[in-house]
C-alpha cells in the first residue's frame, strides 16, 4: 500500500514526541547513508575516468578557468 506524501505527514503528526525523535534519527541515518552512497559512486565514477585517462590536472589559473568553461 502506497501513501501519498501529505498522508504520512499526518501519521507523523500523531506519533508521540519519543517517536517523533526515534523517526527523526532513522531519517537522518538515512540521509548520511544516501549521501555516502552518492559519494561512492562519485568516487568510482571519477576512478574509472582516470583509469582511462580522461581527467587532467593542472595548478595553472588560466587552464583551469578554460576547463570550467568548457564543462
Amino acid at each position: 500500500m502506497s501513501q501519498t506524501f501529505a498522508e504520512v505527514v499526518e501519521g507523523v503528526k500523531q506519533l508521540s514526541p519519543a517517536e517523533k525523535q526515534e523517526l527523526q534519527e532513522l531519517l537522518r541515518q538515512y540521509v548520511i547513508e544516501e549521501r555516502r552512497r552518492e559519494i561512492l559512486e562519485n568516487c568510482e565514477a571519477s576512478l574509472e575516468e582516470y583509469r582511462e585517462g580522461k581527467l587532467t590536472f593542472t595548478t595553472d589559473i588560466e587552464t583551469l578557468k578554460q576547463q570550467l568553461s568548457h564543462d
